[in-house]
C-alpha cells in the first residue's frame, strides 16, 4: 500500500479486500467440481461475446500467487467465497467430494500462515498453531478450531479428529 495512502488513515486501520468464487476461483470441472448455473448460463452463450468465466483468475490453482499478493498488498482482512459445486458436485449434501473440501482447506491454511508470517510469526491467529521451526510443519488446533468442527458437525456433516 502506498506510504502516502496508508499515513493518511488512523493507527490499526484494517486494510481488506475480498474475491468471490465464481468471479476469481476458475478451475472449471477440475477435481470433480460441478456446474453451476453461472456455468451453464455461460457454456449455453448467453454471456456477452460468448465469454465462460472457467478460468477466472485461476485463484484454484495459484493459492501460493494469491498469498504472496495479499501479502504484498499488506491487507489485515481477506474474505473468500467458495463454489459450493467444488464440494457438492450434484448440488446436495448426499454427494461431497473430499477433494474439493481438501482443496479448501489447503487454502485457509496457506492464508494463515501467510497472515501469521507477515508478522513474522509474531503474532498467532487462526484455527491451528503451527510448529514454523519443524519442517514438517505440525498444527496443534486452537480453540476456534474446535468451535468451528462443532458448527459443521451441527449441520449434519461428520469431521474425523484428522480434519481439526
Amino acid at each position: 500500500i502506498d506510504a502516502f495512502l496508508k499515513e493518511s488513515f488512523p493507527s490499526g486501520f484494517q486494510w481488506a479486500t475480498s474475491t468471490e468464487s465464481f468471479k476469481a476461483e476458475g478451475g472449471w470441472l477440475e477435481d470433480g467440481k460441478g456446474e453451476t448455473i453461472w456455468d451453464r448460463f455461460s457454456h449455453e452463450h448467453q454471456a456477452f461475446e460468448n465469454q465462460t468465466i472457467d478460468l477466472a483468475c485461476d485463484s484454484y490453482n495459484k493459492v501460493d500467487y494469491d498469498v504472496y499478493i495479499l501479502r504484498g498488498l499488506q491487507v489485515n482482512t481477506y474474505q473468500f467465497s467458495i463454489s459450493w459445486a467444488r464440494i457438492f458436485p450434484s448440488g446436495h449434501r448426499g454427494t461431497i467430494l473430499t477433494d474439493g473440501v481438501n482443496v479448501q482447506r489447503f487454502t485457509v491454511q496457506s492464508l494463515m500462515d501467510g497472515f501469521e508470517g507477515k508478522q513474522g510469526y509474531s503474532e498467532r491467529f487462526g484455527l491451528h498453531y503451527v510448529e514454523f521451526e519443524n519442517p514438517e510443519r505440525p498444527r496443534t488446533p486452537k480453540q476456534s478450531a474446535y468451535f468451528y468442527s462443532q458448527v459443521i458437525e451441527q449441520n449434519g456433516f461428520a469431521l474425523s479428529k484428522a480434519h481439526i
